[in-house]
Order: C-alpha cells, then sequence, then structure tokens
C-alpha cells in the first residue's frame, strides 16, 4: 500500500529547476505510486492508425503493469481496451502487434468480438450475463493517424493538444502511410531519468555525433537553433501555406523547427533516406515538426519520414523504449528506401541515449547524490517535464 504521506514528505523536498530527490529515480514505493498514479492521470500514444490496416488488426502494449489493447473493429472505428480477460484476469493478446477475426483469451478461450463485447464463454452458467462481461473500454483519441489512450477519466482535456497538433499533423497525412521499421530497447533506467535524457539535447554536441551532423545541437526558447533568424524560418513556412507557431500545454509541445543550413532531413548526410515523401517541400528545406506528450513520448515529423520515441515503466530502475519509423505507403522497400538508411541516426541515438541513462541511474543510486540544478534554455524541456510531473504527482497524491 502505498504511504500518501511519505509520498507527500517527498514532493516536499522537491526543488523547482533541479532534479528530483533521489528516492524518485530508484524507490520501488515510488515507482508503484508513478505507476497507480501519474500513469492513470495521462495520455499515452500507442502508434498510428497505419499500423492498424484492416478489421482485426490490433496493437497491445504494456504501461507499467497495465495491459493494454487498441484494436481496429469491422465498422473501421479503432477501440481501445484493457487487455485483460472478463474471466480471471489473464492477458489476452501478447504484446505487439497481429490480426484476429476474435480477440480470444489463450487461457479458457472466452471470445470477444472486434468491439469488446463477449461473445463466447463455455461452462458458464444459464444465469451467467455476457453482456455485462465485456472488455473494459479506455478513453482513445485518433489525432491526424496518431493513437492516444487514456487509463481513466482522470487525464486531462485532449482538445487543446489536438487543436495545437492537428493543423501541423495533417500535413503529413500520416493515415496514408505505413510503418517501414520498428525496435524495442530495454534501459536499466528509471523512466523519468530516461524521459528527461530524451527533453533536452544539452548532451548532444558530445553524445550524438551522428545526430548533429543534421539536428541543431543549441537551442534559444521553444524550438529556435541558437544563431538562427527565426522570422527567414518564419516566412518560409508561411510561403509554403505552413503554420510557425510553437504551443504548449501543461503536458504536451508542438512547433516546427529548422535543421541545420542545407539540411532536408535526419539522417548521415542531411539528404532524404525516402524518395517518395510525405510532404511536398517546393524544393525547400522545411526542417521538422515535433510533437511531445508527458509522461513518456516524443515524435519528429520530416518530408520523407517520421520517426516516434516512447518509454515506458517496467520498473523502479528500467524502462522499455519503443521507436517506429513511418513512410509512405507508396514507398517500396529496397527501391524507394533503404531501411538502414532510413534507421541507422535515431538507431545509433537511441543507443548513446541508453549508455548515457544507465550511466545517470548509476550515478543517482550512490551516496553522494543531491539534486542538481537544470541549465535555463538548454534543459527548458527537462524543467517543464519536472513541473509537470511534480504537479501531477502532488494532485495524485493528495487524491489518495
Amino acid at each position: 500500500m502505498i504511504n500518501r504521506q511519505r509520498i507527500l514528505n517527498l514532493l516536499a523536498g522537491c526543488q523547482p529547476g533541479r532534479s528530483l530527490p533521489q528516492a524518485f529515480y530508484n524507490d520501488p514505493e515510488v515507482y508503484e505510486f508513478d505507476v497507480a498514479t501519474i500513469l492513470t492521470r495521462s495520455w499515452f500514444m500507442l502508434g498510428f492508425t497505419a499500423e492498424l490496416a484492416g478489421p482485426g488488426s490490433y496493437i497491445s502494449v504494456t504501461i507499467g503493469p497495465h495491459p493494454i489493447l487498441a484494436v481496429r473493429g469491422r465498422d473501421g472505428r479503432i477501440r481501445a481496451f484493457h487487455n485483460t480477460c472478463r474471466h480471471r484476469g489473464a492477458q489476452i493478446c501478447p504484446e505487439g502487434s497481429g490480426s484476429s477475426p476474435r480477440i480470444v483469451c489463450p487461457y479458457h478461450r472466452w471470445t470477444y468480438d472486434l468491439d469488446g463485447r463477449l461473445m463466447a464463454a463455455t461452462r458458464m452458467p444459464a444465469t451467467f450475463e455476457a453482456s455485462s462481461h465485456g472488455l473494459i473500454a479506455l478513453r482513445t483519441e485518433i489525432l491526424s493517424g496518431c493513437i492516444y489512450v487514456a487509463l481513466s477519466d482522470a487525464a486531462p482535456d485532449f482538445e487543446p493538444f489536438r487543436a495545437a497538433a492537428q493543423p501541423h499533423l495533417d500535413t503529413y497525412r500520416l493515415a496514408d502511410t505505413k510503418l517501414a521499421f520498428e525496435s524495442v530497447l530495454t534501459e536499466k533506467a528509471n523512466w523519468k531519468l530516461v524521459m528527461e535524457n530524451a527533453r533536452e539535447c544539452y548532451h548532444c554536441l558530445t553524445g550524438h555525433p551522428d545526430l548533429k551532423i543534421s539536428f541543431p545541437m543549441v537551442f534559444e526558447g521553444g524550438l529556435t537553433p541558437v544563431g538562427s533568424d527565426p522570422a527567414v524560418f518564419e516566412n518560409l513556412l508561411r510561403s509554403r501555406g505552413l503554420s510557425a507557431d510553437t504551443q504548449a500545454g501543461s503536458w504536451w509541445h508542438v512547433g516546427r523547427y529548422p535543421l541545420n543550413p542545407g539540411i532536408e532531413t535526419v539522417s548521415m548526410d542531411g539528404r532524404p533516406v525516402v524518395s517518395t515523401p510525405l510532404m511536398d517541400t517546393g524544393g525547400h528545406p522545411l526542417g521538422g515538426f515535433r510533437w511531445a506528450t508527458d509522461p513518456n513520448t516524443f515524435c519528429h515529423a520530416f518530408s520523407d519520414y517520421v520517426f516516434m520515441f516512447s518509454a515506458l515503466p517496467v520498473g523502479p530502475e528500467e524502462t522499455r523504449v519503443i521507436s517506429k519509423w513511418l513512410v509512405s505507403s507508396q514507398a517500396r522497400e529496397g527501391i524507394d528506401y533503404d531501411l538502414e538508411k532510413l534507421t541507422t541516426v535515431w538507431t545509433k541515438t537511441n543507443l548513446q541515449d541508453r549508455a548515457l541513462a544507465e550511466n545517470n541511474q548509476r550515478g543517482v543510486n550512490g551516496r553522494g547524490y543531491r539534486p542538481g540544478p537544470y541549465a535555463p534554455g538548454a534543459e527548458e524541456l527537462v524543467i517543464r517535464f519536472n513541473d509537470w510531473y511534480r504537479a501531477t504527482a502532488r494532485d495524485a497524491a493528495n487524491a489518495l
């Protein structure tokens, strides 16, 4: 059982603008608090509608201890459910993706239709009410080809995020894409350390030699690289009918940004890695579009592909990182794109970040750890993440 007063006392010891006290990065009770309350007050991006091509196709993900399932129904609608059988609670679909005409529990073969209704449960008494034992639905939002779910009604209003992100996302026609590659990494680090690392580029100049070829390493406030003229980039975007607005809420932020001079996409040489584009650039380097949501996801869209990063808590000092690359549905592997060229930069970046996060965890675990100050500007998004976590944690702890 979570000790409410202990959590509140730990939160009282937090200082704005500094990393969190040690317990927030390695304590089993704090981890239990996180997965029981923080995760249940959040929106999670599961992936893309393009991954669910036809009826019965599904994505199965475990968020902390919570297995969930998103499936496309025969009516074309995508629904999400707790991936837990209503009989004795077994997980129904294994993690990953697949397709099936019915949702069938492997334990006792209870069978559900694609809309979650219980269709068959053998050897139950005549008084059994199948209609009361369908899969438990989750709040689901489809945003321009992206699938978001919430584990409870305590998650915040989705509409401000939709209003900010949709005009940008519609440009990339994500519903007309396909999943080119997916990777899964296990990182021996607390999920908050993984996300703090993912929210800043203070370390990028020395930590990511491949990413720095194309991606700006030093940003001012917002998504403006140091040394660039925002007006030039904004005028270029507007000439192509694109918004230059950068917007943020307490748990999300969206915005376009320029890449390094002369660079068209994030790749080993800055040249496009997919010959079938997602958008018409008119021959101009239009940079990237980033959208991110707390607690666990960021995505980058370029003219030729989309990259998604998702950090899923597994234990107090373990996180599963799922990454996905999307390309045009018309792009042919080996002809219009080479898988290695498509994935090299972000794969190397992920491996470098894993080493950094695991090293961070080892240092945080020591007796010499004290919460240190974040660098304004360089760690602006880490400060925002920290502020969001503390505010959400206080609300959750007070509600226990």
